[in-house]
């Protein structure tokens, strides 16, 4: 029988995200999550009030850690459960999601990561579900996504594979073995924010590990929420964030190819901070 708060501890980082980050602390204790730590990246007491006299772990650590760097202080003070979830601020968990969750891990030994399947405010599906792109996927994805969102190559990118598995599943939400999570180290702390977590999927299947998502469980993402107070530095950060992922995964050909990647990244930053304006 699954018992959701000895299995699970959790871990949220959070950034300005007020009464999200409330509701957020609420729907994990309705899922039966008890021990639960909140990572606070933004100033220094900016946290607390959204928390509302929830029973959880405050952490304040007074910078602004990234996410992953976030997490794993998290982790590092959570229960030494055998899940680790770790969740956005701004997302509200849909009943019996943790244990579905739970239950998946438990049946698939050989899965060390699965996410829900995570819907916007509207009810529209979000591509939590994503394939390592190989050069000419990145490329095409990088260039056409800021000017035709629906390109094929991003959409390629954005799903699951023609046999329903996937190679990494969004940050935002997901439950990780806690024994793999240590075994890779954690998040690795070079990303800052983006990406992190398919560098995590790709560090994960180094070691043997499966990722997974599955849409028995199911999540309400409020995206960008944090993100939108500082848009221009996380549109650089992500940039950042992709080519570090190139330089750090390509092999063979593909690692000769890397200055390339360099520059598609580059065009494709001057044009999204062209065409998308920010503060």
């Amino acid at each position: 029988m699954i018992d959701v708060a000895n299995d699970v501890a959790a871990v949220i980082v959070d950034f300005h995200a007020g009464q999200a980050l409330s509701d957020c602390v609420d729907s994990l204790h309705a899922n039966g999550v008890a021990d639960i730590v909140v990572v606070e990246n933004g100033e220094a007491g900016s946290t607390m009030p959204g928390l509302s006299g929830q029973r959880v772990v405050l952490v304040e650590p007074n910078m602004n850690l990234g996410y992953g760097r976030g997490v794993n202080r998290g982790a590092a003070l959570a229960s030494p459960r055998p899940y680790l979830l770790v969740s956005n601020p701004d997302v509200i968990v849909h009943d019996g999601c943790v244990t579905a969750l739970v239950h998946f891990l438990d049946q698939s030994a050989s899965v060390g990561i699965v996410g829900p399947q995570i819907v916007r405010p509207d009810g529209t599906v979000y591509p939590s579900q994503r394939v390592f792109p190989n050069f000419w996927l990145a490329g095409l994805h990088a260039l056409l996504a800021p000017i035709w969102p629906g390109n094929p190559a991003t959409r390629r990118y954005r799903s699951p594979r023609a046999d329903g598995s996937v190679d990494w599943v969004s940050g935002a939400f997901f439950l990780v073995r806690r024994e793999a999570f240590e075994s890779v180290g954690g998040f690795d702390e070079r990303y800052f924010m983006f990406a992190e977590d398919m560098a995590l999927c790709w560090a994960l299947r180094e070691r043997g590990w499966g990722a997974a998502a599955t849409s028995e469980a199911v999540v309400t993402h409020i995206e960008g929420l944090s993100r939108s107070r500082a848009s221009r530095d996380m549109l650089i950060a992500h940039h950042r964030s992709a080519l570090r992922f190139e330089w750090q995964t390509a092999r063979g050909f593909r690692r000769l190819l890397a200055p390339l990647a360099s520059l598609v990244l580059g065009v494709r930053l001057c044009v999204v901070l062209i065409i998308r304006p920010t503060a």
